[in-house]
């Protein structure tokens, strides 16, 4: 398992898109922290709890709109791709299915933590503040968006179609989970409970039930592979 999640978060930082979004990151700490002194020394205004998430916004409104979009555009063939190219051949002889699930989740998650920790260090070095609620909940985010990612790549058999629905899936989430928190439509807004955003609105310990969600779907990508010839 290790060595698979060492591989998979190895390719991540690999090919154009992956330098592309961590420059997207990496640029968006810095413009979030720095613009955010500026908002502040300029006004008054700000409430206390304003105050303290201003400096990572930024990062917050990208990992929660485009974050999706970046995690299923980078890995989406994570799985399908193994089986497509007959590779997972040889993984099933050397390994349990078990542990490639799980190598290929925590190599995809743990990519993402470093590109948020490295950004949120960068704002701290700015503002000299370090915000563990907003890093967790943005990691949890990333996690869940991994376990999503897997889970599809489990799901569908050609990477083509996971690339096409990478897109459609990245840029619609944000806008469903949104529509989702705010209609008063009793027969659709209990959805918002399966959803993450519902968890990230306070600044609390509930962004543990984004990472219990994301177990979910890692157990039904297990129980799918395994019963999937190879």
């Amino acid at each position: 398992m290790l060595a698979i999640c060492k591989r998979e978060f190895i390719q991540s930082f690999k090919g154009i898109k992956s330098i592309i979004v961590i420059a997207i990151f990496l640029i968006t700490a810095y413009y979030s922290a720095d613009f955010s002194n500026l908002f502040l020394s300029l006004s008054n205004d700000f409430t206390s709890e304003e105050k303290e998430v201003i400096h990572t916004i930024g990062i917050s409104i990208l990992i929660m709109f485009f974050g999706m979009l970046f995690v299923m555009g980078l890995s989406h063939d994570t799985v399908n791709r193994e089986i497509h190219e007959r590779t997972i051949r040889f993984l099933v002889t050397r390994t349990s299915r078990a542990s490639i699930i799980f190598g290929k989740f925590l190599g995809i998650a743990l990519f993402w933590f470093v590109c948020l920790l490295t950004s949120f260090v960068i704002i701290s070095i700015f503002v000299r503040d370090f915000d563990l609620i907003i890093f967790f909940q943005s990691t949890s985010l990333a996690v869940y968006y991994s376990a999503f990612t897997v889970l599809m790549s489990v799901l569908l058999p050609k990477p083509s179609l996971t690339m096409f629905l990478s897109i459609v899936i990245g840029l619609a989430f944000p806008i469903f989970t949104g529509w989702v928190s705010l209609t008063s439509n009793v027969w659709i807004s209990w959805l918002k409970y399966v959803l993450p955003f519902y968890y990230t609105e306070d600044q609390n310990f509930e962004f543990l039930v984004i990472l219990l969600l994301a177990g979910v779907m890692i157990y039904i990508a297990l129980l799918v592979f395994r019963r999937r010839e190879c």
